[in-house]
């Protein structure tokens, strides 16, 4: 099965007042390594200037997404509305930032020669 590409919007970022008070520290504001708004789009590897620890978060549904998502029953009738998309956050208890995760039709590039 070839891979494709799955674009990742960041939909928001978002910050947790309550605990932030309780646990941050004096000052902390949503996550500044990410913006509404902003696309990137991934295969097999993180996105330039994507956040590590958002991709930590979200890669295994990028790659279940970038392998054909939409026969995964995980995304759809279970938890998403439509198939081949997912919604899903960053793992930043105190700020995390939410994105949409969509396949696409674009050929992913893989950087190398395939063994054959």
């Amino acid at each position: 099965m070839a891979m494709n590409k799955v674009r990742i919007t960041v939909l928001k970022t978002t910050l947790d007042e309550e605990l932030a008070e309780e646990y941050g520290v004096p000052g902390l504001q949503a996550c500044p390594m990410m913006r509404a708004g902003q696309e990137f789009y991934a295969d097999y590897a993180k996105p330039e200037g994507f956040c590590d620890e958002a991709w930590k978060a979200v890669y295994q549904y990028v790659f279940a997404l970038a392998h054909g998502g939409d026969g995964f029953a995980f995304y759809h009738d279970d938890w998403m509305r439509e198939p081949g998309c997912a919604i899903v956050s960053c793992n930043d208890g105190l700020r995390p930032v939410i994105m949409k995760l969509e396949a696409t039709d674009l050929p992913a590039e893989l950087g190398y020669e395939p063994v054959r």
